[in-house]
């Protein structure tokens, strides 16, 4: 299915109407609070989107810019009473941008089809060079290259790119979980997990420890070793097509039907699987089968709280302040926001300490990062700010982009502070159980 010539236009009207300006998301608003330009905060984006939907702008270089400086962290919704759809908005937005080809240049496609097209099209090439980068860190080439000093030759950036490479596992999803694990006692519940693609590559323990947490619940969990990107990179920057096809990919490899539940333990990544019927609305074929696959699509700290957890009994209990970021897209995409504090007060030993702006973004935010340095880096010197006043010895937080970002800001401040997802914590607890 091709995407539309203009996404603003062929979206429900009425969605962009919603707005009623009256400016409650302005104090949530990351960019807004930074810049205090009306044009950097939700209700003035919403301006500019309705602006093209009337033909009275055209979406050219100035508007497009605008929507990639929006973080998407959907705080705005959270916070908006007239429930204005921002998350489908900022979608369209960033569609029509790349649409309108008003950021093109020869080097950005080829960079968006190599990415967006080649790599995250199909996870065998992801894994090919995450098994590439898992040498060159282990091999010791890395440490070689630093120590060199041949990188101060690179422009400031491509040094600053380099500084951010994460470390891959030394062992991917497939080889650490079964395609089938059996649940622990008596079986409650048949679901699937998802591996992710960032989330295999630099987690994959976390989905081990996932999968552990679900077993030891009474869930028999299938886990296909060969998956598929879920889309929500190809989504969250313009390429609806290419997120469609990947949708379709993921229903057909776990038919919604056969499970209790589809698991994601990636709050970004959970946040869009939960919006397949939205990507298909128009597909007679998948219509359906999305609404039933969005009603199985579970967190894993949502799952687990609904079902209810056998409380981890560690033989040797730590003690340990524990402190707790929320994920954008879990907060605000998903709205969870109890489980995952009430899952780490069920861990023995643990002090969860409340951090301030707990929910306001770190600058993760999907690549923002990486397309958006300076804002991105303020970002994250205010949450490492907020993380170093609670004293706590581990932060806790439910997103690969999170856990990395933290990662790089507690190393760039000389911190020695632990960043793991909450359910890793709960299963050591397990696996600490005389």
């Amino acid at each position: 299915m091709s995407r539309p010539e203009s996404p603003l236009k062929s979206m429900d009207y009425s969605v962009v109407q919603q707005c009623m300006h009256c400016g409650m998301c302005l104090p949530t608003c990351p960019t807004y609070d930074a810049t205090q330009l009306e044009r950097n905060s939700p209700r003035g984006r919403i301006a500019l989107m309705r602006a093209v939907a009337d033909d009275r702008l055209k979406p050219g270089r100035s508007f497009a810019e605008e929507m990639y400086f929006c973080l998407g962290c959907l705080a705005c919704m959270t916070s908006c009473p007239a429930g204005v759809n921002y998350a489908e908005l900022f979608e369209r937005a960033r569609a029509e941008a790349e649409a309108s080809r008003a950021l093109a240049s020869p080097f950005r496609s080829l960079l968006r089809r190599v990415v967006l097209g080649w790599l995250f099209g199909d996870l065998k090439r992801l894994r090919l060079v995450g098994v590439l980068l898992r040498w060159h860190q282990q091999s010791g080439a890395q440490a070689l290259l630093r120590r060199s000093g041949l990188l101060r030759l690179l422009p400031a950036r491509l040094r600053e790119l380099e500084a951010m490479t994460p470390t891959v596992q030394s062992r991917f999803s497939a080889s650490r979980i079964p395609p089938l694990s059996p649940a622990r006692g008596t079986r409650r519940f048949r679901v699937a997990m998802l591996t992710g693609c960032a989330q295999d590559l630099m987690f994959s323990d976390v989905n081990r420890d996932t999968v552990e947490a679900l077993t030891r619940n009474g869930c028999e969990v299938a886990t296909p070793p060969l998956q598929s990107c879920c889309g929500s990179l190809h989504a969250h920057n313009g390429e609806w097509a290419q997120a469609q096809d990947l949708a379709r990919r993921q229903i057909d490899q776990f038919p919604p039907g056969q499970f209790d539940a589809i698991i994601s333990n990636a709050a970004g990544c959970g946040s869009h699987l939960k919006h397949y019927s939205k990507l298909l609305e128009d597909d007679p074929e998948y219509r359906d089968r999305a609404r039933l696959w969005d009603s199985k699509v579970k967190d894993i700290h949502e799952w687990l709280a609904r079902i209810g957890i056998d409380p981890p009994r560690p033989e040797r209990p730590v003690a340990r302040k524990v402190t707790y970021h929320e994920a954008c897209h879990l907060c605000h995409g998903q709205k969870i926001v109890t489980p995952p504090r009430e899952l780490l007060r069920a861990i023995p030993g643990i002090e969860l300490v409340e951090l301030p702006e707990s929910a306001w973004c770190c600058g993760s935010a999907g690549i923002y990062n990486l397309i958006q340095p300076e804002m991105a880096g303020d970002l994250l010197a205010r949450k490492i700010q907020h993380v170093r006043s609670t004293g706590a010895a581990v932060v806790a937080t439910g997103n690969p982009g999170c856990l990395l970002q933290i990662q790089q800001g507690l190393r760039r401040e000389g911190l020695d502070l632990r960043v793991a997802h909450p359910v890793s914590l709960l299963a050591e607890a397990y696996r600490d159980e005389a």
